[in-house]
């Protein structure tokens, strides 16, 4: 049985901006506001498992024990078939740089990986998302949301963040970054993994 989630503020623990937006968007039929950790000033704990749902869980129950309230969670990233599976969890390391993240690098490194590779079209590859949704008592719950699709060259469309603009999920002929964020939001890995959410801990 899963725990029902109780109240209308909901604690976000990322500093992304663009995935705040996201979730606020996702959860505003349901009633519930959300606030970013940043908000609340909290600092970053540092992502040591090599795994979705390990980062996920050390995010989610570090901000709930640092506020005393139910912290949600969200680790997600692109796993490309002919890279086994790389980026996975280090999606977002791809785009270090000292001055902050620049995915047109990352997607630029993804694009490279996959000739050096001598990798066949189509490119398949999945954006995948994990939330966890943690209480200050220590339990938590998991949702996870996969969107399947194939990676595009050259990059396509201005909206969107991350790796939007080389994704083209199945069924579709344009980007993520093309998309209108509502549609995208219908069938994004993470849109999934609020759905899965909202039915578990809200249904």
């Amino acid at each position: 049985m899963t725990r029902k989630f109780q109240g209308d503020r909901l604690l976000v623990a990322t500093h992304n901006k663009g995935k705040l937006e996201e979730m606020a968007h996702l959860l505003e039929p349901f009633g519930v506001s959300v606030v970013g950790a940043a908000d609340m000033d909290l600092p970053e704990p540092e992502e040591t498992e090599d795994t979705f749902v390990g980062n996920a869980r050390i995010k989610a129950h570090a901000a709930a024990k640092a506020t005393g309230l139910p912290a949600l969670s969200d680790d997600s990233g692109i796993t490309i078939d002919a890279l086994n599976g790389a980026p996975g969890v280090y999606t977002a390391d791809w785009a270090e740089t000292g001055n902050g993240r620049d995915f047109l690098m990352a997607m630029t490194r993804a694009h490279d990986e996959l000739i050096a590779n001598k990798a066949e079209r189509p490119w398949v590859a999945q954006f995948r998302s994990t939330l966890v949704l943690a209480w200050p008592d220590g339990y938590d719950e998991v949702f996870e949301g996969i969107a399947p699709g194939s990676l595009t060259w050259p990059i396509r469309g201005k909206d969107g963040f991350g790796y939007d603009p080389m994704f083209v999920p199945d069924g579709h002929d344009i980007t993520f970054a093309e998309m209108d964020r509502w549609e995208k939001n219908k069938i994004s890995h993470r849109g999934l993994a609020v759905k899965a959410f909202v039915a578990g801990c809200f249904g």
